[in-house]
């Protein structure tokens, strides 16, 4: 039985462009019964198709038609049949993120790469982080901070040097942004099913927003994040390339 390939790509020309070409090339499957996915743009649309494919079972395999092509294999029209049947599997598991609101609304929101919490206002954040229930940090008076998987540790969490994760570690980064006291804090390295907790202080003169993959949210009190096993996004790799590599290959550029 030949491959059922389902193609979905980003609204950009060069997308676009390719899944013309694809399609005509391999035939398009619905992804509803498809053996693999394959999205064409940058990380931005990859993480959409994870987040939108999230209840189907297909894994998905990128190809890098963007700017940023992290979690993407490298783009080429010839031999897809092969690459897929030949490509290795990681596994990645979302955060989950419950943030309560200063109205007291409760929102929640899902994220591959990180949860960040952003200053929304001209003044710096003022945080109290906790782990598991306890206090660990009183005061961090920062831009923000963020709690990011492996998966994501090479996105913004090392843009805040924060450490890049092997991505079989079962452990999360918690990393500040731009902070001012503790000015030397540099984070923590958490047990994956730890639940990380932050509450704003002096949230009506020091207004903070909440991230998890672009969902944002604003006027936030606390949020909660904690990593969500029961989800379970199959990513796929060509041989040589996988997470893992590219993972260990950053730490030496």
């Amino acid at each position: 039985m030949s491959l059922r390939i389902a193609f979905c790509a980003s609204r950009a020309d060069i997308a676009q462009s390719a899944l013309a070409g694809l399609t005509r090339r391999y035939g398009d499957h619905a992804e509803e019964g498809a053996d693999v996915i394959v999205a064409l743009g940058g990380d931005g649309f990859m993480l959409q198709t994870l987040h939108r494919t999230e209840e189907n079972p297909a894994p998905v395999y990128g190809m890098n038609r963007g700017t940023v092509g992290f979690l993407m294999n490298e783009y080429s029209e010839h031999g897809l049949v092969e690459r897929l049947e030949a490509a290795e599997e990681a596994v990645l598991n979302p955060l989950t993120m419950r943030v309560i609101c200063t109205s007291g609304k409760e929102r929640r929101g899902l994220a591959i790469n990180e949860v960040s919490l952003l200053r929304a206002g001209p003044q710096a954040a003022k945080l109290r982080i906790s782990v598991d229930g306890k206090v660990r940090l009183a005061e961090l008076v920062c831009d923000g901070a963020l709690v990011a998987t492996p998966a994501g540790s090479t996105a913004y969490n090392y843009s805040a040097h924060g450490p890049i994760l092997p991505i079989g570690a079962d452990v999360l980064a918690l990393t500040a942004v731009a902070p001012f006291r503790p000015r030397r804090w540099r984070g923590a390295l958490l047990p994956k099913g730890a639940e990380v907790s932050f509450e704003v202080l002096e949230a009506d003169k020091r207004p903070v927003m909440a991230e998890a993959d672009s969902n944002a949210v604003r006027d936030v009190a606390q949020v909660h994040i904690r990593s969500e096993p029961s989800i379970a996004h199959r990513v796929l790799f060509d041989p040589g390339h996988g997470l893992e590599e590219r993972l260990i290959r950053e730490q030496f550029v």
